[in-house]
């Protein structure tokens, strides 16, 4: 008989040894003098919590396996429902509401839910599109009023008698959540997570960082939150909407670190540059962080240098975990490392380095291929130093995408133990340390007369430019024939304003790109104000959006 695993017994270990410290903290109001007056729940009561609202899950018709679509603002409640949800031994239902409202129906489709625990605006839409959701009939409106549309609310499931409540009797291999990518190469795609991948995350998170119970954590990806609950760590949220991280203001960041002695802070590289810029201003410090987490895109070196002048303790860093939806963590590596050893490579077009594997972690760099590879005996590894498709294997990487065979059959490779390989759609290399480098995604790769060229890489050469923010490598026509166009994002104020402006800007990038071998061959170069960049993280660009755009524009300038 297999092992009974459920994540929500992690949460009622921290409530049997931590029971008063506080778990979840939330910013309710300001009081009369602008203070921010904050609400909370201890481990004990958001584990009496849960337990309350699973039960009344139950009751109102929720069964094992039954998938629920979780649409709740970050807060007190969203964490409790989480956990009560995999209680009940539910499959919950995450989408990122900064996908765009396409995605989100077509992602919500794709799972057909037996119901919605949202907020009332997004019942109101849900009724509104009744046919689309026919099974959607265990509703539950939080953080509102219920009009309409019937069902539950939070404040009712909370009257349940949760005296003789159990927790549910999953296994590891139980689906516990399905949570949607972010969609920036191609359509967004449902990631089946079970009980004991979420498990071994919060090992290896916990062990990898040295993570304590009692420690107090800031984390701008609401999902975290769970992680923290099951080390025993105090979660305070944000004020700030995690969809939009570049919007973020640094000041309500920095005055919830200070106000809660926050020792750790997770999020967007976005949220960073916001905050480092800030402190870098006014001369603030981070008196209280140990450590920051900076995960979803390759984080900036600039992002890097202003946040550890922030720090005030010199044992203080910033640390950089990649990975994926479909496998995280792989690996990590800290800001002072990346500052001291291998900035200067990245800066001539190393990549980026994205540090050394997680204990239980494998990859291997693999021959570029975009066809299917049923077996990990098919495979042909590239050598050391050599820039190859990355895959992945640990025991938090998915096995499968909800509902979509062919797309789970060119990511995952079987390995013989029963265990699946995850093609991550990257590429990058292992250096003679064991660290793994990023060269950019697969998707993204220009293929030109030459031979291919890598994103990354070549980026990183005309990002030296002091008067460039960022750049994007794409390709124009049809590979293996592709024409290598450089777009640059010009710094604010420096975009240039007459052509004799442009032709000097041009000369100079120009000047760069000839002195080295990775981007001699490009000649052509264009200006845009503002890259498109995907809404979750700020940082990803959208380089398909900027090849046919690329290609517009050189159509206009021949026709001229």
């Amino acid at each position: 008989m297999a092992e009974v695993v459920n994540i929500a017994e992690r949460l009622r270990d921290s409530a049997r040894r931590w029971p008063l410290q506080k778990a979840v903290v939330f910013p309710h109001s300001r009081d009369h003098s602008g203070r921010v007056t904050y609400s909370h729940l201890t481990f004990q009561q958001l584990d009496e919590e849960s337990d309350r609202l699973a039960q009344g899950l139950i009751d109102f018709g929720v069964r094992a396996g039954t998938r629920i679509v979780l649409m709740v603002r970050p807060s007190l409640e969203f964490i409790a429902l989480t956990f009560a949800l995999f209680k009940a031994g539910a499959v919950v239902v995450l989408i990122d509401p900064g996908m765009g409202r396409s995605n989100i129906f077509r992602c919500l489709e794709t799972v057909e839910p037996e119901g919605f625990i949202a907020i009332p605006i997004v019942q109101a839409i849900r009724v509104l599109n009744r046919r689309r959701f026919p099974q959607a009939n265990l509703n539950v409106t939080v953080n509102g009023s219920r009009w309409f549309w019937g069902g539950r609310t939070y404040a009712e499931l909370l009257q349940t008698d949760a005296s003789k409540f159990a927790t549910a009797p999953t296994t590891a291999t139980t689906p516990a959540a399905i949570i949607f990518t972010s969609g920036s190469t191609g359509p967004p795609k449902g990631v089946v997570y079970e009980h004991g991948m979420f498990d071994a995350q919060v090992d290896l998170l916990r062990d990898f960082y040295g993570i304590q119970p009692g420690e107090v954590d800031l984390p701008g990806f609401p999902l975290f939150a769970l992680f923290n609950s099951a080390m025993g760590v105090t979660t305070v949220i944000p004020d700030m909407d995690p969809t939009r991280p570049a919007q973020v203001d640094p000041v309500k960041i920095l005055e919830a670190i200070r106000d809660q002695g926050v020792t750790q802070a997770f999020g967007s590289p976005a949220i960073w540059n916001r905050v480092g810029r800030h402190c870098e201003q006014t001369g603030e410090k981070l008196a209280s962080l140990r450590r920051v987490l900076s995960a979803g895109a390759p984080v900036p070196i600039h992002v890097l240098q202003r946040m550890t002048a922030a720090f005030e303790h010199n044992d203080a860093d910033i640390h950089t975990p990649y990975g994926a939806t479909e496998s995280l963590p792989v690996a990590s590596i800290s800001g002072r490392e990346v500052l001291s050893e291998t900035a200067e490579q990245s800066r001539r077009g190393a990549g980026t380095c994205v540090g050394r594997l997680f204990p239980q972690v494998k990859a291997r760099i693999i021959e570029i291929t975009d066809a299917p590879i049923a077996h990990i005996g098919d495979v042909r590894d590239v050598d050391v130093g050599q820039i190859g498709e990355i895959i992945v294997q640990a025991p938090s990487t998915t096995r499968e995408y909800f509902r979509l065979p062919d797309a789970t059959a060119a990511a995952k490779i079987a390995d013989s133990d029963g265990r699946f390989w995850h093609r991550m759609g990257d590429t990058g290399w292992l250096d003679a340390k064991g660290r793994l480098w990023f060269c950019g995604r697969k998707a993204h790769l220009v293929e030109t007369a030459d031979g291919r060229m890598f994103t990354i890489p070549c980026e990183a050469i005309f990002n030296e430019h002091p008067r460039v923010f960022r750049s994007a490598l794409v390709g124009v026509g049809t590979k293996p024939q592709q024409r290598p166009v450089i777009i640059i994002e010009p710094e604010a104020g420096h975009f240039p304003r007459s052509n004799a402006e442009r032709t000097r800007f041009e000369a100079e990038l120009r000047t760069l790109g000839q002195a080295s071998p990775l981007t001699s061959s490009i000649e052509t170069i264009l200006f845009h104000r503002s890259l498109p960049v995907d809404i979750r993280h700020n940082v990803k660009i959208f380089r398909e959006k900027l090849a046919p755009w690329a290609e517009q524009q050189l159509a206009g300038l021949q026709s001229r």
